[in-house]
């Protein structure tokens, strides 16, 4: 798994930007995953391990109403978590897991149901806090199984949205190198 977290910090590298990670149900296991690759210091911040509600709402400004209401478990709650970790690591790129790893449901959702979210620079499928890009996932197996699924999950959202946005700007210069054609 070391080599999606490779790939995410070559990408963050060479583009000269930086990452922070909100971890509820993975409980700092996004982070030791990404400080294991050699280097990660270049483009890493650090992370919020949120395990706890007041955790989310206190130090993430994850909206309080919102967990009242949905609980942890939910994609708004996701999203405003990588939007606030982003935000209070001063990080160009946030990143964000919540769910239920077991052994028992939790907040009216079952074992398995988990929210991955990436905010950064030019996620734009919202608006406003929490407005990155979020993925619901239903995954099987226990407890060690769902986190760690939870990690190759968002280190792979985060992967899809450099590699979409890097492969962005390398048409948007080559469209200007050739005149705008």
């Amino acid at each position: 798994m070391t080599s999606r977290a490779a790939d995410v910090l070559r990408l963050l590298r060479v583009r000269g930007e930086t990452l922070a990670v909100a971890e509820s149900l993975t409980g700092g296991l996004v982070a030791a995953e990404i400080t294991a690759v050699p280097g990660a210091s270049k483009a890493f911040r650090g992370s919020v391990t949120a395990y706890a509600t007041e955790v989310k709402r206190d130090v993430l400004g994850v909206d309080a109403t919102l967990l009242e209401q949905c609980g942890a478990v939910d994609p708004q709650v996701a999203g405003q978590m990588a939007a606030g970790v982003r935000k209070v690591l001063g990080a160009d790129w946030g990143v964000a897991t919540t769910g239920v790893a077991g052994p028992e449901a939790q907040d009216g959702q079952p074992v398995g149901t988990v929210f991955v979210a990436v905010d950064g620079p030019s996620v734009a499928l919202g608006g406003g806090i929490g407005g990155g890009k979020v993925a619901a996932l239903r995954l099987n197996g226990g407890r060690t199984e769902i986190r760690m699924e939870s990690v190759r999950s968002v280190l792979g959202l985060l992967l899809e949205e450099l590699e979409h946005e890097h492969m962005g700007n390398e048409r948007a210069q080559d469209t200007e190198q050739n005149g705008g054609n």
